[in-house]
């Protein structure tokens, strides 16, 4: 009896591994083909269709998981004979290029597709800036594949100099506008465009701080009134330090409060037939400002005890009920009043540092012909410093030391304001002399440079 058990086992075992064999043998003789058995992509990416020819009455197609976050993998005709699997290639944000692969299956059986993907196409410029007397750049280009380079205006010259180079050519710009234009860098699916900016004539005098470029200026040159990019303030005797002055914008009594004579914007104050006072105040580009840069004008002040005039800056678009001054941040880069002749300052003012509480930041220097002669006054505005000139002599650093918005609120765009105040709470702390009007605040140019 113990003989037939032992007996009866091993058929039972035999019969097992043959079935085992049996199901191995059914898997290898499942076809599995896959067309084409390799995909190479751009950096742009694409879509492209793999032809699946299997045996069995089922199949499925996946990426790999190292590769599912940029290839995307529909199957279509998986209970057929012939089907499709349509692979989605990402493009390619990384700096390199990057390998996957795409997993068709059947059971047991599996045929890997190799998925390489470039780098994406890359410049080593994608804004050019130029100044008027024309330049030449060169610029490199990195692509896996061929690539043009095709341009629509006239005065931009471009040559290919061999397959990673570009030359870039401007033509002087003769006009007193700026001008922008761009050239297309294009590799099969993949196209950088390049912008393309000229300052105008009238920049061959201008002398660009190292490190910056000509953003935005005025030169004051053309017409007899302040154009596109300036707005006039509107306001009543005290709106501000209980100045005495009301600002407008146009004429009153025949005389303009601001306007444009030999080259220089005047901004004038001075007592109407009706026995107010008068005065301009003016803000630059106020509706987008800009973040950071070096910010410049050429200014003669004016003579008299009253007077208060300024180049400053204030924020964009800024909500004084939800962000009130000092808390939102001022910049003066030049203030005098004429009762102190001659003594410049610049001042910054913030929640921890500001006038009312006697905190505020301020430097001043007496540089004897503010008002008989022009002199250029700037600021240095950065994400780690202000820093103010006069004549190009630092007057004044304010660093950003990282303690919060109490004492750095300088982290959004603010725009340039020009005006003239009469008395006021500093312009007017030893009174006024109306003798004195009318006054002139002359203003060269201003002009403003941010970083290349």
């Amino acid at each position: 009896m113990k003989k037939l058990n032992i007996i009866l086992l091993f058929l039972l075992l035999f019969i097992s591994c043959s079935n085992e064999d049996a199901g191995n043998l059914a898997t290898d003789d499942v076809t599995l083909e896959c067309s084409p058995e390799k995909v190479e992509t751009s950096g742009a990416g694409g879509v492209y269709t793999l032809d699946v020819t299997c045996s069995d009455s089922e199949w499925t197609a996946l990426a790999s998981d190292d590769c599912s976050s940029w290839i995307a993998v529909k199957v279509a005709g998986s209970l057929s004979s012939k089907g499709t699997a349509t692979v989605t290639v990402s493009a390619n944000t990384s700096k390199d290029s990057r390998n996957g692969s795409v997993i068709i299956k059947s059971g047991a059986k599996r045929v890997v597709i190799p998925v390489t993907q470039g780098a994406p196409m890359s410049v080593s410029q994608r804004e050019i800036y130029s100044n008027s007397r024309g330049e030449n750049f060169t610029l490199s280009v990195v692509t896996t594949g061929d690539w043009s380079v095709t341009f629509n205006d006239s005065w931009i010259k471009v040559e290919k100099k061999d397959s990673k180079t570009v030359s870039v050519t401007t033509e002087p710009n003769e006009s007193k506008t700026s001008r922008k234009g761009t050239l297309d860098i294009v590799s099969g699916a993949e196209k950088i465009t390049v912008s393309v900016a000229q300052e105008s004539a009238e920049d061959r005098e201008i002398n660009t701080p190292e490190g910056y470029r000509l953003v935005w200026h005025d030169e004051f040159n053309e017409g007899a009134t302040l154009g596109i990019g300036w707005t006039h303030e509107v306001q009543k005797p005290g709106w501000v330090n209980n100045e005495l002055q009301e600002y407008v914008n146009g004429s009153v009594s025949g005389k303009r409060v601001t306007e444009l004579v030999d080259g220089k914007l005047n901004i004038n104050c001075f007592k109407a037939s009706d026995g107010k006072i008068y005065s301009g105040r003016v803000y630059a580009n106020v509706n987008t400002g800009w973040l950071y840069g070096y910010f410049e004008a050429r200014i003669m002040l004016p003579k008299g005890k009253g007077t208060w005039p300024a180049f400053w800056m204030m924020p964009v678009g800024n909500n004084y009920s939800t962000n009130p001054w000092p808390g939102c941040g001022e910049i003066d880069i030049m203030e005098e009043v004429g009762v102190d002749a001659n003594i410049v300052s610049s001042s910054i003012h913030c929640a921890a540092y500001n006038h009312t509480i006697n905190t505020q930041k301020t430097a001043s220097r007496n540089i004897g012909t503010a008002e008989s002669e022009f002199h250029v006054y700037a600021c240095e505005w950065t994400p780690d410093y202000l820093k103010f000139f006069v004549d190009g002599t630092e007057l004044m650093t304010f660093k950003n030391e990282g303690s919060g918005k109490n004492v750095w609120p300088f982290t959004y765009a603010f725009y340039p304001i020009l005006n003239l105040a009469w008395g006021g709470d500093w312009g007017g702390y030893k009174g006024v002399d109306e003798s004195a009007l009318p006054i002139t605040m002359k203003v060269d140019y201003v002009r403003v440079f941010q970083k290349k």
